[in-house]
């Protein structure tokens, strides 16, 4: 019997093995930017950010905050935002936070050669036609 326990835990450690291993491939793959991942899905895109239930902005948000800690600071400070768009330009990451309610927008990219530190700008005014747009994905998705 105690051989039988013994076989049934290794067994099952094996498993939790296989699984942490395919589940950090999985990870690795949604960042890749390959066709399909969610970083790819993510690209050149203005998302609709909503907490409850968790949109795919606000997941994608939730994942640069974790990426950025300056973004994770300025969000702490400002607020998630309505929307976030993400692009990637000559090897910088670059995002937009737009604040519907106080119309703005801020612009952020990563700085060259610091790793994961971002540089910040704005507040831009969100134009009429941006807010009238937006404010329409946004009842939309609200139902």
């Amino acid at each position: 019997m105690d051989g039988l326990r013994m076989r049934s835990s290794v067994l099952m450690m094996g498993m939790g093995l296989a699984a942490c291993t395919l589940l950090g491939g999985c990870a690795g793959f949604e960042e890749s930017g390959l066709p399909g991942s969610a970083a790819s899905m993510a690209r050149n895109q203005i998302m609709w950010v909503e907490e409850s239930p968790p949109s795919f902005g606000y997941n994608r948000m939730m994942k640069q905050t974790r990426a950025y800690p300056d973004l994770a600071a300025f969000v702490a400070d400002k607020g998630i935002p309505d929307f976030l768009a993400e692009t990637v330009n000559q090897g910088h990451d670059y995002f937009i936070l737009y604040y519907l309610e106080g119309r703005e927008a801020y612009a952020c990219r990563t700085r060259a050669g610091s790793g994961r530190r971002l540089e910040f700008s704005g507040p831009y005014p969100v134009t009429d036609r941006e807010f009238q747009s937006l404010d329409e994905v946004r009842s939309k998705n609200r139902g």
